[in-house]
């Protein structure tokens, strides 16, 4: 059984959907058979890639929040992301263009680390309010996961991986993906949003019963 699943680097509800599913993936019977591949999405593809800028006041602006809507916000995710052992710390962080992190989980599948790649990523951002977003911070955590550093600087110089990211994003397009976690089993049966692991499960089930049915 295959599973996709488009994500964005810096989705909130991405991070703790990664949670909910590895919980259902745990729970179900064949969860070591499962391949999953993670795939690129972007919330904000015309942000700059040159520069960052303050989460917070983009949100505000996008969907028109005060100050103290946003705190409120912001509180309920954490709170949200707590439940299922993340640890979030939304405040003061930035947001900027997230190309080159998909890049770099492009280059981790090839070495078969891309979900220790993405799961770096997401901590990084999430946690501990690192930059997943300039090269040199981008190379660091490639480095974490056990990647060469040089090849990680020389992919992202290049562009390597630059229609493997634009091929992600198509596919999303095509087949009618609006927000991000979304999750496709077996290339058949979609999933949006970041569903409790009870979802997930009776989805897993179903469609190993309609494979073995067809065996």
């Amino acid at each position: 059984m295959r599973v996709d699943i488009w994500s964005d680097i810096v989705c909130p509800w991405c991070y703790v959907g990664k949670r909910r599913f590895e919980s259902a993936l745990a729970a179900f019977e064949d969860g070591a058979g499962v391949e999953i591949l993670h795939h690129s999405f972007q919330l904000n593809p015309s942000a700059p890639r040159d520069r960052t800028s303050s989460r917070r006041e983009m949100l505000m602006k996008k969907y028109g929040l005060t100050p103290a809507q946003m705190e409120a916000t912001d509180a309920r995710m954490t709170q949200v992301a707590a439940e299922e052992g993340l640890d979030y710390h939304l405040e003061d962080t930035v947001t900027g263009n997230t190309r080159d992190a998909h890049q770099l989980v492009h280059l981790a599948r090839e070495h078969g680390r891309q979900d220790e790649m993405i799961e770096r990523l997401y901590r990084a951002y999430f946690t501990e309010r690192r930059s997943v977003f300039e090269p040199d911070s981008l190379v660091e955590l490639a480095r974490d996961v056990g990647m060469d550093a040089d090849l990680a600087g020389a992919a992202l110089r290049e562009g390597r991986y630059e229609p493997a990211v634009e091929e992600d994003i198509d596919i999303a397009r095509r087949i009618g993906v609006t927000g991000v976690p979304f999750f496709v089993i077996n290339g058949k049966y979609g999933i949006s949003g970041a569903q409790p692991p009870a979802v997930f499960l009776e989805a897993l089930s179903n469609s190993a019963d309609k494979e073995t049915s067809k065996g």
